[in-house]
């Protein structure tokens, strides 16, 4: 029987020397990234994705994340570091295993674990000592320790800490930034043993350049939920400034320009037409859920939530008027939506506002159209949606224009120009000199 100081100490030398087997269970947006890092610096990586296509792309070096290089995918797979399979049947081979499952609400905004809590009884069933098991998927405080731990200890019959080795460490992941990556961006690691967080702070330190260490996984999951709470309550209250600078008829776009420009004490956040993606929509409400557990009310996350929900309404009322502005009724108009993505310069639709605008326009009897570099098709409502070419004569046949998702590759100058009437909820069209009469900004 090997003793715990020799477990740890073999997983700790096979780490420092890159002969330990990376496990990463889903290759989303989160785990094909931090795969491909942990690849590109000589582990072996096993791929563990639910959906079989998608496995099989990985192993074709077929790239689907926007986040990846082309380029560093096709070398890693040629080179055998990366290979994906769609089953669990490999754990055993597998040193350190990284869960980067989705972590969606209910109809309801209450947490759905049902992906963390499958992987978690999949891992436990062949969970051998000397494994370090890492969640990044975001979460309420205590998931890793209340819910993770007795499964994967009960079915196991391992003990955390000294057995195996179990911490918490939130994904950080920017879509589309290329500034700050997976390597470069500041990694938070917790857990609850010594052996644990100092075991799983030597592996994430191989390809990340700083490791900041917290004295809990439960620690380390209230700072990611905290860090899209404190996002979404500053563009909640950005969103209420535009909704007030709508009734003093003031411009909110020339305010928050001018206020930022304070050289302390402020952050430029702006108002849109609502949020969206995997994180702002739906983190805070991890907390407030987790809150209520203590008899504790979130009331700025509530409003917050609250606040940032009404935007596509409001969005649509602006369209309203802009249309009543050309003697158009809703029902009898044609309208060019630009942008489906939830931000510009990516291909992610998820939660997006675009699609909520959509929505309801839909509902008014719009005759819609849209346009998205990234997003070739949607589905809205029962609707499938196709991009459309935005030609001049595209352009010039509807009667209004929206930004929903102000993509950088747009040449707006020539939008404008060739539109009938904009409706900018994004602020892309500020700073043109151009005719400003044609635009409605939010």
């Amino acid at each position: 029987m090997v003793n715990s100081p020799q477990i740890l100490s073999a997983l700790k030398q096979k780490i420092r020397d890159r002969t330990a087997v990376i496990g990463v269970v889903g290759l989303g947006y989160v785990g094909l990234p931090f795969a491909v890092e942990k690849a590109k610096v000589g582990f072996k990586v096993l791929g563990i994705e639910q959906n079989p296509e998608k496995a099989a792309r990985v192993n074709r070096a077929d790239n689907y994340i926007s986040d990846v290089k082309d380029d560093d995918l096709k070398q890693v797979v040629s080179k055998g570091y990366l290979e994906a399979t769609s089953n669990f049947e490999r754990v055993g081979e597998m040193d350190a295993i990284v869960i980067c499952v989705p972590t969606p609400l209910t109809k309801n905004l209450t947490p759905n674990l049902s992906y963390i809590e499958s992987v978690t009884q999949e891992l436990a069933r062949k969970l051998r000592p000397g494994q370090l098991v890492s969640l990044e998927s975001t979460t309420y405080p205590g998931t890793t320790d209340d819910v993770m731990r007795p499964v994967l200890e009960q079915i196991s019959g391992l003990q955390q800490g000294s057995d195996f080795f179990l911490a918490h460490s939130p994904e950080r992941v920017d879509p589309g930034n290329q500034r700050y990556t997976t390597k470069n961006t500041n990694k938070v690691v917790g857990a609850s043993d010594p052996h644990s967080l100092e075991v799983a702070t030597l592996f994430y330190q191989q390809t990340i350049d700083h490791v900041v260490q917290v004295s809990s996984a439960k620690a380390a999951e209230l700072v990611k939920v905290f860090e899209n709470t404190f996002r979404a309550v500053n563009i909640a209250l950005a969103n209420e400034l535009a909704l007030l600078c709508d009734r003093l008829d003031l411009n909110v776009w020339e305010v928050l320009d001018a206020a930022n420009t304070k050289p302390f004490g402020i952050m430029p956040f702006y108002p849109g037409p609502g949020v969206g993606g995997h994180c702002i929509p739906l983190d805070p409400h991890y907390l407030e859920w987790k809150a209520k557990e203590y008899n504790f009310e979130t009331h700025f996350i509530a409003l917050a939530g609250e606040v940032n929900r009404k935007m596509p309404e409001f969005v649509r009322e602006k369209v309203w008027r802009a249309l009543n502005r050309i003697g158009k009724a809703p029902s009898k108009s044609q309208v060019l939506v630009m942008g489906a993505a939830y931000k510009k310069d990516i291909a992610d639709w998820r939660e997006s506002p675009a699609i909520s605008i959509m929505e309801l326009l839909l509902q008014d009897g719009v005759n819609l159209t849209y346009h998205d570099p990234f997003v070739p098709e949607i589905q809205v409502k029962g609707h499938n949606l196709v991009s459309v070419e935005l030609t001049e004569e595209a352009i010039a046949a509807v009667d209004l224009v929206v930004i929903a998702t102000d993509h950088s590759k747009i040449d707006y100058l020539s939008l404008i120009d060739k539109a009938q009437a904009v409706l900018d909820t994004r602020g892309a069209t500020r700073h043109l000199s151009c005719n400003q009469e044609k635009v409605t900004l939010l």
